[in-house]
């Protein structure tokens, strides 16, 4: 699994401001569409493209256009939804779908409970989002969900992340084309799961649910 921890004064700024208790819903929502729009850049360097000829206002030229099939954002609902627009204003030529998973409190183990995505993701390029990379179940699971159904390379887009959960979803995904871009890599987990020192429950700081 390739990581890249992205390390950009903008990146740190937005989520300094994301991290701060009393910043609102309708803030925490703005920045991270704009943060998530920054870290696109990264994870999509890699974008499949293919030639397309083109006559400039000058001349004729060659450049690129994405490659066919196109790829496919997959938000981790709900808080993945809050870093959907950001991801689509990069790459407004996605596809998008859809996965619906919860954590048990207790067990800290997720589960599947709504899918929509293509049945054949044979040879697509899958860019999933989640705020925050915890445990690395919730992520692990959507990721080998995509690649059952034919998915060729899989890219995960969080907020932070927890050496726990690097580590956790390294051992899972071995053997996989994946990769991780993170805002940042945090301290740790605390014994309710919960990144330290985090943002808190990112879902809840979206859409206003304290």
């Amino acid at each position: 699994m390739r990581i890249h921890v992205a390390d950009h004064p903008l990146i740190t700024h937005k989520l300094t401001v994301l991290r701060d208790a009393t910043t609102p819903s309708p803030t925490f929502r703005a920045l991270t569409e704009e943060l998530v729009t920054l870290l696109a850049y990264e994870a999509t360097r890699s974008v499949r493209v293919t030639p397309i000829d083109i006559v400039t206002p000058v001349t004729a030229t060659t450049g690129v256009t994405i490659a066919e099939p196109r790829p496919l954002v997959v938000p981790i609902l709900r808080a993945g939804l809050g870093m959907l627009e950001g991801m689509t204003k990069l790459l407004p030529s996605a596809e998008v779908g859809f996965l619906g998973m919860v954590r048990n409190e207790e067990t800290l183990e997720p589960t599947t409970y709504a899918e929509r995505l293509p049945d054949d993701l044979s040879s697509r390029q899958c860019f999933v989002l989640d705020p925050m990379l915890a445990t690395g179940g919730s992520m692990a699971a959507a990721i080998e969900f995509l690649f059952r159904r034919g998915a060729t390379d899989v890219t995960a887009i969080c907020l932070l992340g927890a050496p726990e959960g690097v580590e956790a979803l390294e051992k899972a995904t071995e053997g996989r084309d994946v990769t991780l871009v993170l805002g940042a890599l945090d301290e740790k987990l605390n014994e309710k799961g919960y990144i330290v020192p985090g943002l808190g429950d990112a879902g809840d700081r979206l859409y206003g649910a304290v």
